[in-house]
């Protein structure tokens, strides 16, 4: 019998804490950055190599994967972990996110959206019970709730209506849900920048029950202290006991800053976004590989990574793959940033667990500003 699903904290250093999310398909270390494999692949990467970064979990989606290959066909290959090659735990966003900002046209009501594919304008209906259904045939671990998010800045009533409509979604979505052992449905938390709506949106979610609790609609473009503010009020309306997730977040800084509120599990496509535009990201800051004066450094990234992206390749040569447009520079930087991202967060589980985390978080950011002071 598989384990069910569970969470476990070790140890806290203030609102920062490490634990262990144990799911049908391993264990997950927290405070873990999941690398975005939107459709069923991280851009650019092997799936073995994307383990090898120390990579516990890979995001799937719910919009992507419904419109192609369709999740009746994942399903019957075997689904998302066999279809992939990825052994391990999968989280799938509920394709809620990707409807509002990627579909042609769209109409929001209370059952659900209806909406016109961004890739042949084909119509299609998504709903909470219809995204649980399409996220139970991938077999994804984790779950996530259909919810809507509005962009910001953004009126109080809008925010309040798509908060409301997010709640009702999410007791469809509970009910909705089809999984088994060591599988689980997370909330979202909406609310955009108002505090009392995040809170009252936390509240209610609470009631519900969820094995998990993700904070949605902060990686829309607000700036960051918007999006510290909105954490310090939601956070400690969240369970303890439970995995508290920061939906599509971010830089290096905004992990830190967020672990140091009590988050636990982040996605973001920046290291892989950025890997195929020449930007890597280390220990000494953002390293843009277009700019000229890398053209004779001899140097890698860092020659004290366990990456061998990042250890075993000149500055020099990562800069003539970039000007030369060769594919392999996608990969080696996309593999370079997701290594740096993996060891920011083994750095983080480490600095917890022996109390020095404001110390580790201060580390960080004085090592990026050095390489921004040299640019």
């Amino acid at each position: 019998m598989t384990e069910p699903f569970s969470f476990t904290v070790h140890a806290t250093d203030g609102a920062a804490r490490t634990g262990t999310i144990r799911t049908a398909h391993g264990d997950v270390a927290t405070p873990a950055f999941m690398a975005v494999g939107t459709a069923a692949t991280v851009k650019a990467m092997q799936m073995r190599d994307v383990r090898e970064t120390g990579t516990d979990v890979v995001l799937g989606n719910t919009y992507h994967l419904m419109l192609r290959p369709g999740a009746e066909r994942v399903a019957e290959l075997g689904g998302l972990h066999k279809f992939s090659n990825w052994p391990h735990t999968i989280l799938t966003d509920s394709g809620g996110f990707q409807v509002m900002s990627l579909a042609k046209l769209r109409k929001v009501t209370e059952h659900g959206v209806t909406f016109q594919s961004h890739i042949d304008g084909s119509k299609h209906v998504l709903t909470p019970e219809r995204s649980m259904e399409i996220q139970a045939l991938l077999g994804s671990d984790i779950q996530m709730q259909f919810d809507e998010c509005v962009d910001l800045p953004n009126g109080r009533d809008e925010i309040d209506r798509a908060m409301r409509l997010s709640l009702r979604w999410a007791e469809r979505s509970k009910a909705a849900f089809q999984g088994g052992p060591g599988q689980a449905v997370f909330a979202i938390v909406q609310g955009g920048d108002i505090a009392d709506l995040r809170v009252e949106s936390a509240r209610a979610l609470v009631k519900m029950d969820f094995p998990g609790y993700a904070i949605g609609g902060l990686a829309v473009g607000e700036p960051q202290e918007v999006m510290a503010r909105m954490l310090d009020v939601t956070v400690p309306e969240l369970p303890s006991n439970r995995p508290r997730y920061l939906m599509g977040v971010g830089t290096p800084d905004d992990l830190l800053l967020s672990i140091e509120r009590g988050i636990d599990m982040f996605d973001c496509v920046m290291p892989t976004r950025a890997g195929r535009h020449g930007l890597a990201y280390t220990r000494f800051g953002r390293i843009n590989l277009k700019n000229a004066r890398h053209a004779n450094d001899p140097t890698p990234l860092d020659p004290e990574s366990n990456c061998p992206a990042a250890r075993d390749y000149s500055r020099a040569y990562l800069h003539h793959l970039v000007r030369s447009g060769e594919l392999l520079a996608m990969t080696l930087i996309t593999w370079a940033n997701l290594a740096y991202y993996q060891s920011l967060m083994a750095g983080a589980r480490t600095a917890i667990r022996e109390g020095r985390f404001a110390d580790y978080a201060a580390e960080a950011r004085a090592g990026w500003a050095r390489e921004r002071e040299a640019a």
